[in-house]
């Protein structure tokens, strides 16, 4: 029963794809095929992601990412956040388990918070695309404007959180890499 509730919403997908499968074929072959594919599309890039936050782990001590990304850690934790999103390659779903491992190791939560924002805005690879696109004033304008945000937003955040909410946020984060 409580792999079942585990899996509730999978299994509510599950069941309204069946019914789109019955009810109206040609809608539910269309969604059936539409979340095949993403699953495929998800798991060709799980597995480095899984095998990057296991080496981090094994590889990064804990004492490290306190130095780099730490409460103390000032305007290095932000440049390092802001370079581990910028770098990136891949979907903001794969940010996730690396924000995880990240806040295992201790890294303040406005620093992991910045990260999830620069990856999803400021990659690399989608800077040079929107630079080409729409031009190097927007782009700046748009990268600018958005890591404010995140960044005020980020500390922001953290300032109206209770010690207790991070603590469980840190524990989570903690139980979803070990299992």
């Amino acid at each position: 029963m409580k792999t079942a509730k585990h899996y509730k919403w999978t299994l509510v997908v599950f069941a309204i794809l069946g019914l789109l499968l019955i009810f109206i074929p040609e809608i539910g072959k269309k969604a059936t095929w539409l979340s095949l594919s993403n699953f495929a599309n998800m798991f060709a890039v799980l597995p480095p992601i899984m095998l990057l936050i296991g080496l981090l782990d094994v590889w990064v001590p804990k004492e490290v990412m306190i130095k780099f990304m730490g409460e103390k850690s000032g305007v290095l934790g932000i440049l390092v956040a802001f370079l581990l999103g910028a770098l990136a390659a891949g979907p903001l779903y794969a940010a996730f388990p690396i924000a995880a491992i990240l806040l295992k190791k201790n890294a303040r939560l406005s620093y992991v918070i910045f990260f999830l924002g620069v990856w999803s805005t400021a990659k690399l690879p989608l800077v040079m695309f929107e630079i080409a696109s729409f031009g190097g004033t927007f782009t700046a304008i748009h990268i600018l404007s958005n890591l404010t945000v995140f960044l005020i937003g980020a500390f922001a955040l953290e300032k109206t959180l209770t010690k207790e909410s991070k603590e469980g946020i840190y524990q989570l984060s903690a139980n979803m890499i070990e299992g």
